[in-house]
């Protein structure tokens, strides 16, 4: 590698100089193309992703490396064709997962509407040998009421806890690996132990559906479809591994381009496809219509856990949230405000620079928030490079195409998690309960300081109310 290059992928974030020279003596053409699109020179109003970064292999272990390699179409091909085999022995039951941010993608690219693209996709999942397709609105659910009680924990045990507040989102893994491998200690006992959606729906599959379905787990071959690649860094953490079993509550991820690449490679067409509805995790009969939770292309989680602390905190039912922008559209402020006091002061940070700016200014000391949702997408998870890159690659958005998606999933009614009946009734049958040991062992997990001792910036000043 040119000293060139190894001067450029030490720029490509913050702290990167300290801690990613794992790689830096070895030849890799295709992270060397990745950083020098990544560092190079940029228009005005590009906009740069954070996974477009951490791809770069640089803080890659070789059994990570490994690992994820087996998070690809070859793989699921592999099982498909296994099951095609006369030994039943090996034959597993393949399950799809869709989050619903890739569904205003096959919107886009099959030309329909949101509802008939979830029909087309499913049908085309079964027809290539998925037996099921679900989306992990659902588990999506679950981890918002989650988030919802830990924050009134934490807001709570403010004022004796000083790791308490802020609290960081935990659903997007490229923030969550950024925390763990540079941040360190600094940040990850900030950060919200439930569980993202892609890894309780995980849970819910091969816990209680393989269960319903009277099958081992290891039977089931469970296969998200993510708007985003580090979505597969997420699925292979060691803490989503059953060494009993030997099986991974996600056995692969595959992303929105990718599902429609072998599309295209099969020389399947939207047309010919039969509209077939997803399936339920309860099992009932009929088609259920599609719904998404508040906020712009997530999951909303600031909107809901901002919403339920104002009712739960302070008696304020809160029914449209008001966003002040700062310093960009990705970079946005919500308070809530009571006889000019300031009683609650939650932000939304996407994306790498923005990101970046956090991080100065927690390196201050000046944090005042008491939530921040935290993405490494500009614009959110419809902003994955799984769907939204552009042809040219190099992290760069395709802009039309995200103002499309974000117009089709805009368009889906919206459901609070809290009157989901379904939820409900898992909660019960399921996990015994919200309070109980199984809902804790199961829809939440740890984050861990794996920065490896480097130094670390002073700690938060949290903003208290009284």
């Amino acid at each position: 590698m040119s000293e060139v290059n190894i001067a450029k992928r030490k720029e490509k974030c913050e702290n990167c100089t300290k801690q990613c020279n794992k790689k830096q003596s070895q030849d890799g053409a295709n992270s060397n193309q990745e950083s020098e699109e990544v560092n190079g020179q940029v228009n005005e109003g590009s906009q740069l992703l954070l996974s477009a970064c951490l791809s770069c292999d640089g803080c890659l272990s070789d059994e990570d490396t490994l690992k994820i390699s087996q998070q690809g179409l070859e793989e699921v091909e592999r099982v498909l064709a296994l099951n095609k085999k006369c030994d039943a022995s090996k034959h597993k039951v393949l399950v799809a997962s869709v989050c619903p941010q890739s569904l205003p993608f096959f919107a886009v690219k099959f030309g329909v509407d949101i509802t008939e693209a979830a029909h087309k996709l499913c049908s085309f999942l079964k027809h290539i040998g998925v037996q099921y397709v679900f989306d992990t609105t659902l588990a999506a659910g679950f981890s918002i009421l989650e988030s919802q009680k830990e924050f009134i924990q934490r807001y709570r045990r403010r004022h004796h806890d000083s790791h308490a507040l802020p609290m960081f989102t935990s659903s997007c893994p490229g923030w969550i690996r950024y925390s763990e491998r540079v941040l360190g200690s600094l940040v990850t006992p900030h950060i919200c132990t439930a569980r993202s959606p892609q890894q309780i729906m995980g849970c819910l599959i091969k816990d209680y559906f393989s269960k319903q379905q009277k099958l081992s787990p290891e039977k089931l071959y469970h296969v998200v479809v993510a708007p985003c690649f580090d979505k597969k860094l997420e699925a292979v953490r060691e803490e989503f591994y059953n060494s009993m079993l030997e099986t991974r509550d996600v056995d692969c991820v595959l992303t929105s381009g990718q599902i429609y690449y072998l599309m295209e490679q099969r020389k399947v067409s939207v047309e010919e496809l039969d509209s077939v509805p997803l399936d339920q995790v309860l099992g009932d009969g009929g088609d259920v219509a599609l719904v998404r939770h508040d906020g712009r292309g997530s999951e909303g989680f600031l909107e809901h856990v901002f919403k339920h602390a104002a009712k739960e905190l302070f008696g304020v039912d809160v029914q449209e949230i008001t966003y002040k922008t700062l310093r960009n559209r990705d970079f946005q402020e919500v308070t809530l405000e009571r006889d000019g006091e300031t009683l609650l002061q939650f932000a939304a940070v996407y994306g790498f620079r923005n990101i970046q700016t956090l991080v100065h200014r927690m390196r201050k000391g000046h944090v005042p928030y008491q939530l921040v949702e935290v993405l490494s997408c500009p614009g959110g998870c419809l902003s994955g490079r799984g769907q939204a890159e552009s042809e040219g690659g190099a992290g760069r958005l395709d802009k039309a195409l995200v103002n499309q998606m974000e117009e089709i999933y805009s368009s889906l009614p919206v459901r609070l998690p809290e009157f989901n009946p379904t939820l409900h009734t898992l909660y019960q049958d399921w996990l015994e309960g919200q309070d109980s040991s199984q809902a804790r062992n199961l829809l939440h997990t740890e984050y861990r300081d794996q920065s490896h001792g480097h130094a670390q910036p002073p700690h938060m000043q949290c903003f208290q109310t009284q």
